[in-house]
């Protein structure tokens, strides 16, 4: 066996492992194996061994690659696997040490996410017609507002998992892991709606919550179109996608509710660091407001 295809086999293990025992989206794995075997790449370039590389040789190549021009948050993201796959190796006994601790990519200027405010999407939600794709629309639309599910999460839904008399969902967000969300009731009159006439279109045994036309589970590119199309036809003032939906959640229950910690768990993310993006938002509106409103924040009107 070659060196190189030592260290192959190295990250198949590790991609093996994050399939089978972490039991990542086949999606993730393949992100890990597109970085690792970039960095893979760099060290048969320079002769260099997965099993003796050093922290300085780990930060001579992630300056080398945002020297050729790599975003800071595409770096990140490969230090983050990287840090993860020796954290694999020194578990399994093949390294001593993890050379990607301590090596940090340059900040990412975090992008504040685009929201629609409750007008806007009170407009939006109220869809017309009644033809059994009008109610499916309206029932989509409304469950991805009232529950802040992002795009997999709702086209994997199954009738099983919905409980309308409690009013919940169960929904199997990113890494596998379940959790239980309320359903408003705007959500829910829509839900029934849809549910009277989903078996005019649902094949007998298909378990998807949405169908296409055809019968079948309605795919993530067919509820994007639908839902660009259904904003066009209600003259938003934006482009509206799935996530747009997820970001007007979060931010309008933060608005009302002040509780972090709540729309965390609301939104499925692993780390608050993730969901605290939203309080920019809250702050930013809470700026406007007082902009607005406080005699000594007014500009004064010319004469």
């Amino acid at each position: 066996m070659t060196p190189d295809s030592a260290s192959d086999d190295l990250v198949e293990d590790f991609l093996r492992h994050l399939s089978l025992e972490r039991r990542l989206s086949p999606r993730t794995v393949e992100a890990y194996g597109r970085d690792l075997r970039d960095m893979g790449a760099w060290l048969a370039q320079h002769q260099l061994d997965w099993q003796k590389l050093t922290q300085s040789q780990v930060r001579a190549w992630a300056a080398r690659r945002h020297r050729q021009g790599l975003s800071a948050k595409s770096l990140q993201r490969r230090l983050a696997a990287l840090r993860a796959f020796y954290r694999y190796l020194k578990r399994e006994g093949r390294v001593d040490g993890n050379p990607a601790m301590g090596v940090r990519a340059p900040k990412v200027k975090r992008k504040l996410p685009a929201t629609l405010d409750v007008d806007q999407m009170t407009r939006l939600l109220e869809l017309p017609g009644d033809s059994p794709l009008d109610r499916r629309d309206r029932a989509m639309m409304e469950l991805l507002y009232s529950s802040g599910l992002r795009l997999a999460e709702l086209v994997s839904l199954d009738l099983a998992d919905l409980d309308l008399p409690d009013a919940m969902v169960e929904v199997t967000g990113k890494g596998r892991k379940t959790r239980r969300l309320p359903v408003g009731r705007k959500a829910l009159e829509a839900l029934e709606g849809w549910l009277q006439v989903r078996p005019s279109l649902a094949a007998e045994d298909e378990p998807a919550l949405f169908v296409s036309q055809r019968g079948r589970r309605l795919g993530p590119r067919s509820v994007q179109s639908r839902l660009a199309r259904r904003a066009v036809e209600q003259g938003s003032p934006r482009h509206v996608h799935p996530h747009l939906l997820r970001h007007s959640f979060a931010s309008h229950v933060l608005e009302s509710s002040g509780d972090l910690r709540a729309v965390q768990e609301l939104l499925g993310h692993a780390d608050i660091s993730t969901t605290q993006i939203y309080t920019h938002l809250d702050f930013q509106h809470l700026a406007q407001v007082y902009d607005q409103a406080h005699p000594r924040a007014k500009k004064k009107k010319s004469s």
